[in-house]
């Protein structure tokens, strides 16, 4: 079985609740990694998400990075959020 990792940057421009954090976070930038695994036995390459992570600033005085699982559509969800807080 070959799994991927892929990672990106995601940007709030305010403080944001995802399900699956249990906290607020504050605006800023935030490393997503998203593990795909390939489908076997197609005849071109084809690969389904198996999981997604948000990587997280541990809470002070502690200099952590906290890593929760959270769903694609949990993610999307905050990001339009932010957009649409950016509207009002």
């Amino acid at each position: 079985m070959t799994i991927r990792s892929r990672r990106e940057t995601v940007i709030f421009r305010h403080p944001v609740k995802i399900e699956g954090v249990d906290r607020v976070l504050a605006a800023g930038s935030y490393e997503i990694v998203t593990d795909e695994e390939m489908i076997e036995g197609l005849s071109f390459p084809c690969f389904r998400r198996i999981a997604t992570m948000i990587m997280v600033p541990g809470e002070p005085p502690r200099h952590s990075v906290e890593v929760h699982a959270i769903s694609s559509v949990a993610l999307a969800d905050a990001q339009h959020r932010d957009a649409v807080a950016g509207n009002d």
